[in-house]
């Protein structure tokens, strides 16, 4: 682990994810485990211990560690069809904890195919996601002014996935913005980055800009899923 500031991802970092995708081989990979770890691995923690501080600096009420807030590179294969054993990407989460489990998340999303930013509440229990659908609708006003930083810089509702029907309890909603809304079942906002984000410092100062944008709207949501947890954080803030 180096003490180094982050900057940038290495020039092999894509290289070396593509590459993977055609070597789904241990074998491969342990041979070129160094390239990973220098240009995707610790790039990638050096950006999250300069992100938490950033982050803590500004009082912004979100954090991120190595340990709990990195997904590996090997793949859980117990469930799944394709056995390769690797992903193909490096990524991370940005949560009031800093792990992967807590609701309300900054993520970065790092691959050949696609490089972008998230933002919101993803993967809520049955009850978390009623709750926020019923406070879009009794709120709406106060959820698009929420939600406007982040479509300001280009974000937008992540529309895979969606129910094709209207949710059960929301049968009267006509307006076909609102049920759009109401019918997705991840409450995220997303924006690509290009390749050239990944040299330097651009990404650290993308996903500061990500977290002050996207503050409203996690309060938000915050104050929906969780009240009590929000009103207590609210007051040390």
């Amino acid at each position: 682990m180096s003490d180094a500031p982050y900057n940038g991802f290495g020039d092999k970092a894509l290289p070396f994810l593509k590459a993977l995708g055609f070597h789904q081989d241990r074998a491969w990979f342990h041979e070129n485990r160094d390239l990973f770890e220098q240009h995707l691995n610790e790039p990638r923690g050096r950006l999250i211990d300069d992100l938490a501080a950033r982050l803590a600096a500004e009082e912004i009420p979100l954090t991120c560690s190595r340990k709990t807030s990195t997904f590996r590179i090997n793949r859980d294969v117990r469930f799944t069809k394709e056995k390769h054993p690797y992903n193909t990407h490096v990524s991370a989460v940005i949560t009031r904890s800093g792990t992967k489990k807590d609701q309300g998340l900054l993520y970065f999303h790092v691959s050949p195919d696609e490089c972008f930013l998230s933002a919101g509440f993803y993967n809520m229990e049955s009850d978390e996601l009623r709750a926020f659908r019923e406070a879009i609708v009794a709120r709406k006003d106060q959820f698009d002014a929420a939600i406007k930083p982040l479509t300001d810089l280009g974000y937008e509702f992540d529309n895979q996935n969606s129910l094709k029907r209207t949710p059960r309890g929301f049968e009267h909603i006509t307006d076909p913005a609102l049920l759009q809304l109401l019918r997705l079942r991840h409450l995220t906002l997303s924006h690509r980055f290009a390749e050239d984000r990944l040299c330097g410092t651009a990404l650290l100062n993308d996903l500061l800009e990500l977290a002050r944008a996207a503050l409203p709207f996690l309060n938000f949501g915050w104050r929906v899923i969780d009240p009590v947890r929000a009103a207590r954080d609210e007051k040390l803030q």
